[in-house]
């Protein structure tokens, strides 16, 4: 068993600038995907058809499923407080693409959104955690069974029951934050189990007494990561079929980065790497990442740009 003695090592900055490039690139795809989804359910209720028969449709959620194998590999490389802010790019993308896809509205306040998300986005790479608190099974067994993380997967566990059984038949069609509720509280269970998979993938193929409960460890977190996508991608459908994509793909964002922080937060505690500055300054990227979301949805439907600014202001009798 050599190198037994080695402790857990943080990942070095090439795995780090990897995994950024990947969490990029997937952040992107996923723009693309409630775009695409849309589309295609326009297209087939257009015909009369279901929106399963829409090549479009298809290609939206081929897109989701790359996208989401992009995000499991950033997660193993790259603290979780990281990749999931950096969703934010996929944001703006998703808007630009649905003013050409769906003809809905990208104005001047929308693009200065487009440009204060990426530019929010940089800030958070700048600031992220250097390293990682949790780097060995031990660990991660440690921390799924802290009574402050169980706690926490009860409250949300009982939220999404009373969502999905009583709430969501009553109010989901006409209200969207039921769905992006749901969607989001089921971020609490995806993205640390996604982290949870990349380190107890470590050890499966060890020759050592850890490496069958590592096994037995991440059979149980694919189950539920399988569960949650699966809820996610039914109410994220429902939700497209009812409301706007840019919208439903903003306010998403924010709620679902939200909630899988404070997941982060509770489970990895990769926020205790962070110092005043860095912390600072990451709460001044998402903040401003949020501004420029608020531009992109809230300002939507005035219809004015640049040259609009340099008319005089002429009045006729």
């Amino acid at each position: 068993m050599a190198g037994g003695e080695s402790g857990p090592q943080s990942p070095g900055p090439a795995a780090v600038s990897l995994g950024l490039s990947v969490a990029v690139v997937s952040s992107l795809v996923n723009g693309s995907t409630f775009v695409l989804q849309k589309k295609g359910i326009v297209r087939a209720r257009g015909r009369g058809t279901s929106y399963l028969t829409d090549i479009v449709w298809w290609s939206g959620t081929i897109a989701m499923a790359l996208g989401q194998i992009g995000n499991f590999l950033a997660y193993t490389a790259v603290p979780t407080v990281l990749v999931t802010p950096l969703g934010a790019l996929g944001v703006p993308f998703g808007s630009i693409l649905a003013s050409y896809l769906l003809k809905e509205k990208l104005n001047i306040l929308g693009k200065l959104g487009c440009l204060l998300s990426c530019a929010g986005s940089v800030v958070l790479i700048i600031h992220s955690p250097k390293s990682e608190s949790v780097t060995t099974q031990a660990e991660l067994e440690e921390k799924l069974t802290n009574p402050v993380f169980v706690g926490y997967l009860c409250i949300v566990l009982v939220m999404l029951l009373l969502l999905i059984f009583w709430i969501a038949p009553a109010h989901g069609p006409t209200n969207i934050m039921v769905y992006i509720s749901i969607c989001s509280l089921l971020g609490s269970f995806t993205v640390p189990s996604t982290k949870g998979i990349g380190l107890a993938a470590q050890d499966i193929f060890h020759n050592n007494p850890s490496s069958q409960r590592a096994l037995y460890l991440c059979l149980v977190l694919l189950a539920v990561l399988g569960c949650s996508i699966i809820i996610q991608f039914r109410y994220i459908n429902k939700a497209l079929e009812c409301f706007d994509s840019s919208v439903f793909g903003a306010i998403y964002y924010v709620v679902f980065t939200t909630l899988v922080l404070l997941a982060s937060a509770i489970l990895f505690r990769e926020w205790s790497n962070v110092g005043v500055v860095d912390f600072l300054g990451m709460a001044c990227g998402f903040t401003t990442v949020s501004i420029g979301i608020v531009l992109i949805q809230v300002f939507k439907e005035f219809n004015f740009s640049i040259g609009d600014l340099n008319k005089p202001n002429m009045k006729t009798d």
